[in-house]
């Protein structure tokens, strides 16, 4: 790293309020300018300043604690992404209570799970819908005694007349009541989405939290007008740890409209400086940019190949310092007529993507990057606070997920494990003693994932219960080959397959904002209905298939695909709030599907 970008990055230090609790963080936050929360509402925009949040938080804490909420009680948060949310969060803290977060998508079984095991007392909720599910459940929650709405609902209480309540309440309440809390105590209790179980509550404290932001801050430019775009589930730790760097250094949190099919239009109209997601969502804006090279006729799309080709020597150049005057007007040309209309679907004031969660392939990275779009990833859990590793647009590897955060330690051992260690390691999982003991090893977290370590760079191969074994004893990691599939303009998820078996098959879905585009491209009518079953389609997919397979050793590559007739969902089971494949669950029940691809008949 140069000595100006430290001293970039010292300045965004200086601006963290460094507070020792998240309640003290945010009534501090409170005492700045500028704007907080940006939102989209009833066709305006509408912006919460720093005062504005920190004075609304206040109230609301109160009435939080006029209903009885003591410190370190359970309060659950059940809602999607949008202002409220912080609001409500931030009033769980000032309180001194805990905050449970439940994923808006949850079905009424799921917030059962969550309500009665944390034993929260109190559920913020969104709307008649998430009342609903609750009203469902409520027997089953002993201990759960107050319900709030966040959008009224009649003969409910609603956080307005909640905080209505607090209104009049001495200052020196709240403050007292920080005063109690130390920077050990959980500040959240946070379910693990699960790929495979019940999920389980993983208890993150102020410190944990106050770590983690502290290293963001230190490694990454936060410095001058930062806007950060907010969609992910607020439930999610790197949505959730997002919010808070933002806060702690006076950014702007710019939430999306809630209209998934307007999402990436919400992400340019947003206009933010730094984005935040999982890598779906950087695999459709990848998808949409490619659609405009190949929607344009053979001129349009030799001059798009032309224009990512000149991006990616001009990138190399710049970094090693060697733009001569030839490449600089090749470059102005490329970006004027090809890249800055991919960088638009951004916005026009993007500094920096991250991706976590899951794989994200190499080339949609350099893609971006070709573009002018730094998308940099990074790798970690709920029980470490979100990314422990991470890429920086001073070092970065592509492939790699990063270095180690400050302070956080990483090691594998000896059968390829990722340990990992650090103040954002979690405190334990909440009443399950016995998880805690087999995931801890001393102070080393056994993450479950598989990796090797390059000059200090974090590589991840695969993750220890996904292996696929072979019939001829390969072991294969799935998920980079999905991830590979995944680019495919036509396609939107991938399930690798072949445990016990001499070869890989996969199970297809088709990406249905595109399938019009593909129907064209097969010369065949749209019929959404039909169109995976159609031979012209599949010769278009089989042909992305084989792009994708030749990147890997033969023992990885699929030889046989079916494409299914409808996507894979959260609601169906199938998938993550955060898009991540429960592939226990699809292999169980595609499995006579997936048997099938080996049959020769």
């Amino acid at each position: 790293m140069s000595r100006g970008e430290t001293v970039t990055h010292e300045r965004a230090i200086e601006r963290s309020l460094h507070a020792g609790t998240l309640g003290q963080m945010f009534l501090a936050a409170a005492e700045r300018d500028g704007v907080a929360l940006r939102f989209p509402r009833d066709g305006a925009i509408h912006e919460w300043t720093h005062r504005q949040l920190g004075l609304r938080a206040r109230r609301l804490a109160a009435g939080l604690v006029g209903l009885g909420i003591a410190p370190g009680d359970r309060v659950a948060l059940f809602s999607e992404t949008r202002p409220e949310w912080t609001l409500a969060d931030a009033a769980i803290l000032c309180a001194g209570a805990t905050v449970v977060p439940i994923y808006h998508t949850s079905a009424p079984g799921e917030a059962e799970h969550v309500l009665a095991h944390s034993g929260a007392r109190a559920v913020i909720v969104e709307n008649a819908a998430q009342l609903a599910k609750v009203e469902e459940i409520r027997a089953n929650c002993p201990d759960l005694e107050h319900v709030a709405v966040i959008d009224p609902v009649p003969g409910a209480m609603s956080i307005a007349e909640l905080a209505e309540r607090g209104a009049d309440a001495d200052g020196a309440l709240i403050a007292g009541i920080q005063a109690s809390i130390a920077p050990d105590d959980v500040a959240t209790i946070v379910y693990t989405s699960g790929t495979t179980g019940p999920p389980k509550g993983c208890m993150l404290t102020h410190a944990n939290l106050l770590a983690t932001m502290d290293a963001y801050e230190r490694q990454l430019d936060l410095s001058g007008d930062v806007v950060i775009f907010l969609f992910l589930p607020l439930a999610h730790a790197l949505a959730r740890v997002t919010e808070l760097v933002a806060l702690d250094v006076g950014g702007t949190l710019a939430f999306w409209s809630g209209d998934a099919a307007r999402l990436i239009d919400d992400l340019a109209e947003t206009r933010p400086t730094h984005v935040p997601s999982v890598p779906r969502v950087f695999e459709k804006v990848h998808t949409r940019a490619l659609a405009k090279g190949d929607d344009g006729g053979r001129l349009t799309k030799t001059l798009f190949d032309w224009a990512l080709a000149t991006g990616r020597t001009y990138r190399r150049a710049e970094r090693r310092g060697r733009v001569n005057p030839l490449l600089r007007a090749r470059h102005a040309a490329a970006d004027r007529l090809v890249l800055a209309k991919i960088r638009a679907l951004f916005g026009d004031r993007i500094e920096l993507a991250l991706t976590g969660a899951a794989p994200i392939a190499r080339e949609v990275l350099e893609f971006f990057d070709a573009c002018g779009v730094l998308v940099v990833e990074g790798y970690g859990m709920t029980e470490t606070c979100a990314a422990a590793t991470l890429n920086t647009p001073a070092e970065f590897r592509f492939g790699t997920v990063g270095r180690a955060l400050p302070g956080t330690g990483v090691r594998i051992a000896e059968d390829g494990e990722i340990l990992l260690s650090g103040p954002n390691v979690f405190a334990g999982y909440y009443r399950n003693p016995e998880a805690t003991a087999e995931t801890m090893d001393g102070e080393w977290l056994r993450t479950g994932d598989l990796g090797a370590l390059e000059d200090g760079y974090l590589r991840i191969t695969g993750r220890k219960k996904d292996l696929i074994i072979t019939s001829s004893g390969k072991n294969v990691s799935p998920a980079n080959i999905e991830a590979a599939l995944r680019e495919s303009r036509w396609i939107s998820q991938a399930i690798v397959y072949g445990d016990d078996r001499p070869y890989l098959v996969a199970l297809l879905t088709l990406d249905m904002e595109e399938a019009p585009a593909l129907a064209e491209a097969a010369g065949i009518p749209f019929d959404a209905a039909a169109i995976h079953r159609d031979p012209k389609v599949h010769e278009l997919v089989q042909a992305d298939v084989d792009a994708a397979n030749a990147r890997f050793a033969r023992i990885e590559q699929v030889k046989r695909f079916e494409v299914l007739d409808h996507d894979l969902t959260h609601e169906a089971g199938e998938l993550t709030p955060t898009q991540k494949l429960k592939r226990n669950v699809v292999n169980e029940r595609y499995r006579d599907r997936l048997e099938a691809l080996y049959d020769p008949s």
